[in-house]
């Protein structure tokens, strides 16, 4: 789950993380108040959603004066932000942060992440910030240096020193970034946090560190015990049809192609994309429906891959272990009449009771194929949905 800039920011000045003075706006006239509130003659007025690049497609601005806050906040509230990390479609912006500039003297990188590999937390930094980290690690590996927490022992003031001598931080910044760091650490450990991003994380002419921005992700599974944190959830910057699957236990995220599928199991559902992929098939999303599938959930998978007016077939790949195979037969079946579904499906059940389903689904008067071989029904999927 992630959160809005101005939700982060909070976060980071409760855990002793130094962050710009601001405060947020739903409405222009909103926007114009906090700005005098603020005092000063320029702002800082940026656009609240759930992406990064804001500022290369004017959602972020810099301004002069009460009334250019004003006329900022109406150019972005009520409009969607269109980015490279959101989709043709963009996101909503509801309200917008406004803020005093800060006197930039360097931008730095920071960010706190879990290796699952390592099982530890890891930390990297860079004194490249204000760019696409990524870029950085692709033409400049060498200017990023990584150091692993194991949650024993938490993370060290030296291990932060380490990082803060690498970016070229005198001693002075080199105590503020130690307990700037210390606080990341804390989120991520008493939060739940997956990923703590500070791009960037700036030094001032006047040596101070602080927070530009601010990118917190929390780990979905443990929002459970942290109910201060899921409270601030938007759902509106969220797709519509993760949302919905979220209330049946489904696994769902959205891509782009024409070929919707439905699978029990994380690894299978993978596969299952690769596979359609190799054979020159696009998969329309990932939809893992869980060991323990029901008809219920059959029917609103159904319901959530037929949303899309881009999906012109449905691949089901199902593995019967924990649940029978003429079950999600009878899933299948009862799911595509109560929705009246009209497009092909190409369905391939293996494990208990699969000769059975197999039957149930031939003899169902429907558009479903059932197809044993897993290459040939990705082959016959592909065909289907090119026509």
């Amino acid at each position: 789950m992630n959160l809005h800039e101005y939700q982060a920011k909070e976060i980071f000045a409760r855990y002793g993380i130094a962050v710009p003075q601001g405060s947020l706006a739903t409405s222009p006239e909103q926007a114009r108040a906090v700005a005098k509130s603020l005092g000063g003659e320029r702002f800082v007025v940026k656009a609240q959603v759930h992406a990064g690049g804001r500022g290369k497609v004017g959602g972020v601005k810099l301004v002069t004066g009460v009334d250019a806050v004003e006329d900022a906040a109406k150019g972005m509230i009520g409009q969607r932000l269109v980015t490279k990390q959101t989709g043709a479609e963009g996101l909503p912006i509801n309200s917008v942060w406004v803020e005093r500039p800060s006197n930039i003297a360097r931008e730095l990188y920071v960010s706190a992440l879990v290796d699952r590999t390592e099982e530890k937390i890891v930390f990297m930094a860079s004194a490249e910030g204000g760019m696409d980290i990524e870029e950085v690690a692709e033409h400049s590996p060498e200017k990023i240096k990584s150091i692993h927490v194991h949650p024993a022992a938490g993370l060290q003031p030296f291990q932060a020193r380490q990082l803060g001598f690498f970016m070229g931080l005198d001693k002075d910044q080199v105590a503020q970034f130690t307990q700037a760091l210390l606080g990341v650490y804390r989120i991520v450990n008493e939060l739940d946090a997956s990923q703590v991003e500070i791009n960037p994380l700036i030094v001032t002419a006047e040596g101070q560190i602080m927070a530009l921005d601010a990118k917190l992700n929390f780990d979905a599974n443990a929002l459970y015990r942290q109910k201060a944190i899921a409270e601030m959830r938007d759902p509106s910057q969220e797709d519509e049809r993760e949302r919905e699957a979220s209330k049946y236990d489904l696994n769902y995220v959205t891509l782009e192609g024409t070929i919707g599928c439905m699978v029990n199991g994380a690894g299978l559902a993978m596969a299952t994309m690769d596979i359609v992929k190799l054979h020159g098939g696009q998969p329309a999303n990932f939809l893992d429906v869980g060991g323990g599938t029901t008809a219920e959930k059959v029917t609103e998978a159904f319901k959530l891959i037929t949303k899309s007016e881009d999906v012109k077939a449905i691949f089901i790949n199902i593995f019967g272990g924990i649940v029978r195979c003429d079950l999600i037969a009878e899933g299948i079946i009862q799911a595509c009449r109560q929705t009246g579904l009209k497009l092909p499906v190409v369905a391939r059940l293996q494990g208990t009771n699969m000769e059975k389903g197999r039957e149930m689904l031939e003899s169902s008067g429907l558009k479903i194929t059932p197809v044993s071989d897993l290459t040939e029904a990705a082959k016959t999927v592909v065909a289907l949905a090119n026509g």
